[in-house]
């Protein structure tokens, strides 16, 4: 999945989904575009890239703004898909957890298929399922920082406790190796944006991440080694010649 914020010309953004290989383009709403012409050229290059939309509420930091912006996500992009921000800390970007459980219960009860921005917490990604989520989107970092993984036990024991939900890391990867860390604990996909449209060659960086995230997916896969405290010889003392 890959963000549509940030590139530095439309043609860049079009030669970053080309090389991403990205199946879904997240987009925001902003009000100023509400009304007339404005935003149709965007809106045409987004429809060109022959993705799935999954509009979002960024920047969104209350209940009541968040529903009244996914509704006119419905209405504008004509899809029921919702990727769901409450931002509850204005500094790290940090979901508000009880405005998320609230929003959530408000959508999905108007039809939406609600994809929540969330932290990993056990306790309020299984009370999004609860709520009738299909899809979580714990973050990796903050919005933004590159930071990677910065709570690896907690994605992994996330990922242990919901082993048949869909989950995507969002926000807070900066480089491929973190994408490729993500998909090698078991996660289906990553979403990007910041890390590939702020990159000195962004159509670089997005296949760059492709790569990353097919080798993580394919290791996970093969079930890689479990790590270990002692030293292991890989070559057989059997046969070895005694001198």
């Amino acid at each position: 999945m890959l963000g549509t914020a940030q590139y530095p010309s439309p043609a860049v953004l079009a030669d970053a989904f080309r090389r991403s290989g990205a199946g879904v383009a997240t987009v925001s709403v902003r009000r100023e575009a509400g009304s007339g012409n404005a935003g149709q050229d965007f809106w045409a290059l987004v429809q060109e890239l022959g993705v799935d939309i999954l509009p979002n509420t960024a920047g969104c930091h209350s209940v009541r703004e968040a529903v009244t912006t996914a509704q006119m996500a419905r209405e504008l992009f004509d899809t029921r898909w919702l990727k769901l921000e409450v931002i509850g800390h204005a500094d790290t970007l940090q979901p508000d957890p009880f405005g998320l459980i609230e929003a959530t219960r408000v959508l999905i009860e108007d039809g939406f298929k609600v994809f929540p921005y969330c932290t990993e917490d056990l306790v309020l990604c299984g009370r999004l399922l609860d709520l009738g989520c299909e899809v979580l989107m714990p973050w990796a970092a903050p919005i933004g920082t590159g930071l990677g993984l910065n709570n690896e036990y907690g994605l992994r024991s996330l990922r242990a406790h919901f082993p048949d939900v869909a989950m995507v890391i969002d926000a807070g990867l900066g480089k491929p190796s973190h994408a490729a860390s993500a998909m090698e604990l078991g996660y289906d996909a990553v979403l990007l944006n910041t890390a590939v449209a702020r990159a000195g060659d962004p159509a670089a960086m997005a296949e760059a991440f492709a790569r990353a995230v097919e080798a993580g997916a394919l290791a996970y896969s093969a079930d890689p080694m479990d790590p270990r405290d002692m030293a292991a010889p890989s070559t057989p003392i059997v046969g070895k010649a005694i001198l």
